[in-house]
């Protein structure tokens, strides 16, 4: 064996791809940066005005630049991990502006007129071309209609989930789930006819806030269906068994069982029904039809709402005056405490959640 042999070197492997540089933490800020200044040089130089057209270039920009860059330098792999990192953000961005645009607008345009004697007072007599009066009359005849409705919903939406899980089976439990998902996507304004045709129209009792709850009960029940029904399937089938073993009823299980450990899941999903139907104004304008005096009765004559008011007090206003910075304070309002609920419902989920020990 000659001394050239014994002294070759191995050949040297190339570097993995694995094993690249690495870019540094600050690269998609820098990346986000460029973009964003390069939208706005090139919408300049084509001459369009629209600031979501500069907003759609700048994050194509962002998309297209992560990918070329850290391919360079990373490889693909990690260039495809950072451009579905990019395309989760930039379609986060896309939906938060909306909502921060509608919410700043209200803000702005409602915090003039909202204040304590707004809360605390009715229209009464007051005309829609004059300043003063409050939003009291819908804010009670809201609290009225969504609790009727959902007293009305909720034992009716948490039984029928029961059923489904515990009990279903066959053609009724299929039918029962069809007609729940058929619900679900029904338009307001259909559940308002149908309460319009069967309660006022046949029976002939008359407009009033209990129409208007009977219509929103009809769009809340599918919601709680739906959500009880998956917080009841994530409540493990050992918990039924231990106890069923114990020679305890099933009916008893459920109760003292699968209804407490998901309690926390099925009160979450009633708030978010809540707040779904708090804002609807079809069911409203068909049913309650609107009242600038108080009435506290939901079972007889017209009633105020918050939509309805809001709705009444635009369409008057001629997109000007009193009226119109009614309608904007009472849409803030709204927001206000249908935001409020979403915080109530997060708060009981992180509260009734299981503790995980250390």
């Amino acid at each position: 064996m000659s001394n050239a042999t014994l002294t070759d070197k191995p050949a040297e492997r190339p570097p993995s791809s694995l094993r690249g540089a690495t870019l540094p933490k600050w690269f998609a800020w820098a990346v986000a940066a460029g973009a964003v200044l390069l939208g706005i040089g090139i919408s300049a130089a084509a001459g369009l005005d629209s600031s979501v057209q500069w907003a759609l270039i700048a994050a194509i920009l962002f998309v297209a630049g992560t990918y070329g860059i850290s391919a360079k330098v990373e490889g693909g792999r990690q260039a495809k991990d950072r451009v579905a990192t990019s395309l989760v953000w930039v379609a986060f961005i896309l939906a938060v502006i909306p909502l921060a645009s509608l919410v700043w607008a209200t803000v702005k345009r409602g915090i003039s007129v909202l204040d304590v004697f707004f809360l605390t007072h009715s229209m009464g007599v007051v005309a829609d071309t004059e300043p003063g009066g409050g939003i009291y009359h819908a804010i009670l005849g809201s609290l009225e209609q969504v609790g009727l409705a959902t007293v009305i919903s909720v034992p009716i939406g948490v039984l029928t989930a029961v059923y489904l899980v515990e009990y279903g089976r066959g053609k009724l439990a299929k039918a029962v789930t069809f007609f729940v998902d058929v619900m679900t996507g029904i338009p307001s304004i259909v559940a308002g006819l149908f309460i319009l045709s069967v309660w006022i129209l046949i029976l002939d009792m008359g407009y009033s806030g209990f129409a208007g709850a009977m219509a929103l009960t009809i769009l809340m029940i599918p919601v709680v269906v739906r959500s009880t029904e998956e917080m009841l399937k994530l409540v493990p089938n050992e918990l039924r068994e231990a106890s069923l073993a114990l020679g305890i009823p099933k009916w008893r299980t459920i109760l003292k069982v699968v209804l407490p450990t998901s309690i926390g899941g099925i009160t979450t999903g009633v708030m978010l029904a809540v707040a779904r139907i708090a804002g609807e104004t079809a069911p409203v304008l068909l049913l309650v039809w609107g009242s600038n005096f108080i009435n506290a009765n939901p079972f007889k004559d017209p009633q105020a709402s918050l939509p309805m008011y809001i709705y009444l007090q635009f369409t008057n206003s001629g997109g000007q005056g009193a009226a119109y910075d009614r309608a904007w304070a009472a849409a803030l309002t709204l927001i206000a405490f249908i935001m409020i609920l979403n915080l109530v419902a997060r708060g009981i989920a992180r509260w009734k959640a299981p503790k995980t020990g250390r």
